[in-house]
């Protein structure tokens, strides 16, 4: 029987590389909780083969049970009538297997009914999910949602809602955007208020919902009359069933199997998630950044589905007496397919492991203040991961999720005529890739989150350490081509910064962005074919094809080509 992660060679390469033994030490609290559950680890080998044994699950069931029903689901969608929602039959089938594995509560304290894994593994599990069908994704991947109000919640709200997302019994809706109120979620008008009694309610419009037929909704609202801007917005829990009318679910492009609803909230009764005005500025955007790494392994996982599916089609399709697979230029392209997801996997990788880092050393810093003890040390290595993970979440999200449609189009190029027929997967993946570029914060509000992390040049030693590192035998040459790489850079950097021209540094953002990418992803790489002698293939490809990007994205910013903006109502005539 196939298994999406005993068969995937690169994701088994990445899980037996993990170094994740602070994290897990700090989650597993000393690996004391054996006492009270006889399934917790002993030490963290026993924790890795914990994770291990929960992936091999997640692989066969979306291998096995998702993936054989992911064309039906797409052709049969969700249903709406009479105010409700009802998933696709293979949607309905897929949460029943989860929940009967106990993977709806991937990463909540198994106090809660959770497995207290950590978001690396997590992220590898919807990797899968998504692979096998990208709507599933979109419900599986909200645990998020538990996760915020266990981070945020009082303990009240814990014992609540948190048991209901690890049974299986609840899933759960980000519920954000407004018709008004898309990107600039500052505009949000969705209004909160307390009743005589001082029960808070809801009052108002949402569109564009995700899963927002969920049994638990996590909502944004204006709970400061008079205000306009996000610091008077707070984060609301209520459930869909109380005085919530789903007015309508859209017909969209892709991702058929995840329903996205219009809510209309008739004085619905919510209960106020941690503090006022604290809604947008701090729950919401830690709330988001989860997601972000979400739709990046969404992304990566579609590009996975449509690489087997080129793969595949290109070995078994015979034109001109051969298997296309051996004509040189449909070669060149699987090839180009395969180096892209793996680059993209260790970059993901990469950056679940300071949001890993990130999460616990808060929670590490946190038990220790309570206790009345030191945690300087750990606060040092906070700050660190929080700057490394504030630049990567958004990086990951946004080359993850464009490469996913570079990918996916590429699979279909690859099935000619064939592909663009239903009756090919290929075709539904495609269309699936498109959204990952846009929710969840589109690609351009994703640079504009990674820009800062970029201008500031957080890796700067990282860089020069790794340069410095004596690199032999046919990686001294890429080795080389790096250290090329960074000085085009800080050359753009200079450039961007003299200028003192907020419209151009705002243009150029993007291509700074991609040079840092291919500088930071194509480390990870030398990295990993010090290691392993197939990843020098992989590393050659990608470095060769990132320098000449990265020249080109140079040529971009010194030749000024964003000069011709002063022109643009003549050119957009």
């Amino acid at each position: 029987m196939a298994n999406y992660f005993t068969d995937n060679t690169d994701l088994l390469f990445h899980f037996d590389r993990l170094q994740l033994q602070e994290v897990v030490d700090i989650a597993e609290h000393g690996y004391t909780e054996t006492a009270a559950f006889n399934y917790a680890p002993t030490d963290y080998q026993d924790a890795l083969d914990n994770y291990r044994k929960v992936l091999e699950i997640v692989g066969d069931i979306t291998a096995n049970t998702v993936a054989p029903q992911a064309a039906a689901i797409d052709e049969e969608g969700s249903h709406f009538a009479d105010g409700k929602v009802t998933y696709a039959k293979g949607i309905q089938e897929a949460l029943e297997q989860l929940t009967k594995a106990e993977l709806m509560g991937f990463t909540l304290p198994r106090r809660y009914g959770g497995l207290n894994l950590p978001t690396t593994i997590y992220t590898m599990a919807i990797e899968m999910v998504a692979r096998a069908e990208a709507s599933l994704m979109n419900l599986f991947g909200l645990q998020d949602i538990a996760e915020t109000i266990n981070k945020y919640g009082d303990e009240a709200q814990r014992q609540e809602f948190l048991p209901q997302f690890a049974s299986g019994e609840a899933t759960g809706a980000m519920v954000l955007t407004e018709p008004d109120a898309g990107s600039d979620l500052q505009a949000v008008n969705m209004t909160a208020y307390q009743d005589e009694s001082g029960q808070w309610r809801l009052k108002g419009v949402k569109r564009f919902i995700t899963n927002g037929n969920a049994q638990i909704l996590l909502v944004l609202a204006r709970s400061e009359p008079g205000t306009k801007d996000g610091r008077g917005l707070s984060l609301f829990a209520c459930y869909g069933k109380d005085n919530v009318q789903i007015r309508r679910i859209e017909n969209k492009l892709g991702i058929h199997g995840s329903p996205t609803c219009e809510l209309q909230f008739n004085d619905t009764p919510a209960q106020l998630i941690g503090k006022r005005k604290f809604g947008l500025i701090k729950y919401v955007m830690d709330m988001m950044n989860g997601a972000r790494l979400g739709v990046a392994a969404q992304g990566l996982g579609i590009s996975q589905a449509a690489y087997e599916e080129a793969l595949s089609y290109a070995k078994a399709r015979e034109q001109f007496g051969k298997a296309i697979y051996h004509i040189p230029v449909v070669t060149n392209m699987l090839m180009d397919m395969r180096v892209t997801i793996e680059s993209d996997r260790s970059l993901l990788y990469a950056a679940c492991h300071w949001v890993d880092l990130r999460n616990k050393l808060e929670e590490k810093i946190e038990s220790l203040k309570a206790a009345g003890k030191d945690a300087s040390a750990q606060t040092a290595k906070l700050k660190e991961a929080i700057r490394v993970a504030a630049l990567l979440t958004p990086m990951a999200k946004y080359v993850l999720s464009e490469n996913s449609n570079q990918v996916s189009y590429n699979s279909l190029q690859i099935h000619g005529g064939t592909g663009y027929m239903k009756e090919f997967n290929v075709e539904r993946l495609t269309r699936d890739a498109r959204i990952t570029n846009i929710y969840e914060g589109t690609s351009q509000l994703q640079v504009v989150a990674a820009v800062g992390g970029v201008i500031n040049d957080i890796f700067a030693e990282h860089f020069t350490a790794r340069e410095q590192k004596e690199t032999s035998g046919s990686l001294a040459s890429l080795a080389d081509e790096l250290k090329e790489m960074r000085v085009l850079f800080l050359d753009c950097l200079k450039y961007v910064g003299d200028k003192t021209d907020k419209q151009f540094q705002s243009i150029a953002a993007k291509e700074l962005v991609e040079i840092y990418s291919y500088l930071y992803t194509g480390w990870l790489l030398m990295d990993e074919a010090e290691q392993d002698s197939r990843k020098v293939f992989i590393a050659r490809r990608y470095i060769l094809s990132a320098a000449a990007k990265a020249r080109r994205n140079w040529e971009v910013i010194k030749k000024d080509l964003f000069g011709d903006l002063l022109h643009a109502d003549e050119i957009l005539i």
